[in-house]
């Protein structure tokens, strides 16, 4: 039964993903001319120059590498990729680091800094912030022991940002799996790509806010969530208790916490999802269920499908041509 089992899998997954995975070749897909060899002649040394720092920065803290994929999707499910989330609140700009989704928990911002300060010695006012997220995604997704991707490249820096796009359009921790679905189909990315990015959550940490609820008050009748395994539960609530403790950190793949893999299916599977975004791929579709049970299944579909989601993802509405402009500080537009 096992066996069949697992060519149903193959067979739905296969299915599902042809789409998905045809959309890389499509000139649909590549409207925003982005290519990986777009700083070939212009800054050869750029992609070396971020893989090096993302490295060092890695090496130093792993935990950076989830920091560093978080702010590449944080940034382009607001205003699109265009790391109007790297600015700093000045003048008529409003940061997007105040959100309810990036303030106190979005980090990083000094590694892309770093990166930004060696490739303007390198080739002054060239390569844009947007693209040095998007390849500091994908270094430290590899780093993490993840799959790899040619990073299409091309993007250009916003001339401002979106404090209302960044707390309305990311999907948050408690919100139902319908919100999040329609959040990842406004960007024009589907069911598969919002499973196969959840896998994200195989690395990293989230804080105790993030999931209290889930603890203590799950529907506002002062239960807990009963989807959550309740052992798994009762050590949670050790560390977060019902009041205070909002920044106590809790790995979000137990058994992994910074290696890339599909543990973070296989827990889900066992009611140990940490979040509660996390936990409705299983309990609230039948097709994000199969997807989760495909994953869990074959680490090898999950890193293929994940490195196509992670392009698709990085193609929303980039600015390209003369749009925007290459900042010269990540944090500031050009005076």
């Amino acid at each position: 039964m096992a066996g069949v089992s697992n060519s149903l899998a193959l067979i739905f997954t296969l299915l599902v993903f042809a789409p998905s995975l045809c959309l890389c070749n499509s000139k649909e897909y590549n409207r925003g001319y982005l290519y990986p060899q777009f700083y070939e002649h212009s800054c050869p040394q750029a992609t070396q120059i971020v893989k090096s720092v993302v490295a060092k920065a890695v090496a130093k803290e792993p935990r950076m590498a989830a920091s560093l994929l978080r702010l590449h999707f944080h940034d382009c499910f607001v205003k699109g990729c265009d790391a109007s989330n790297l600015l700093d609140s000045s003048g008529s700009i409003i940061s997007e680091k105040r959100s309810n989704a990036n303030r106190n928990s979005a980090r990083g911002f000094e590694v892309i800094d770093e990166i930004k300060k060696e490739i303007e010695k390198a080739c002054p006012h060239v390569v844009s912030c947007a693209d040095i997220l998007a390849l500091a995604a994908r270094d430290s997704t590899v780093l993490a022991g993840g799959p790899s991707w040619e990073v299409p490249l091309g993007r250009r820096d916003s001339l401002g940002a979106s404090l209302s796009g960044s707390n309305q359009n990311i999907p948050a921790p408690n919100n139902t799996f319908q919100t999040i679905l329609t959040k990842f189909k406004l960007k024009g990315l589907n069911l598969v790509d919002m499973v196969a990015l959840s896998g994200s959550h195989t690395i990293g940490n989230a804080r105790c806010t993030s999931f209290r609820q889930r603890l203590y008050n799950q529907t506002g009748n002062g239960r807990p969530d009963f989807t959550l395994d309740q052992s798994y539960a009762a050590q949670l609530r050790g560390h977060c208790p019902r009041s205070g403790g909002d920044q106590n950190l809790f790995v979000l793949d137990f058994v992994s916490p910074i290696k890339f893999d599909n543990s973070y299916f296989n827990n889900l599977l066992a009611n140990k999802g940490l979040l509660s975004s996390d936990q409705v791929l299983v309990t609230s579709s039948q097709q994000s269920l199969q997807l989760v049970k495909t994953y869990a299944e074959n680490s090898q579909l999950f890193f293929e499908q994940f490195a196509t989601s992670m392009v698709k993802m990085g193609n929303i509405s980039p600015l390209t041509g003369s749009q925007g402009e290459i900042r010269k500080s990540c944090r500031k537009i050009n005076s």
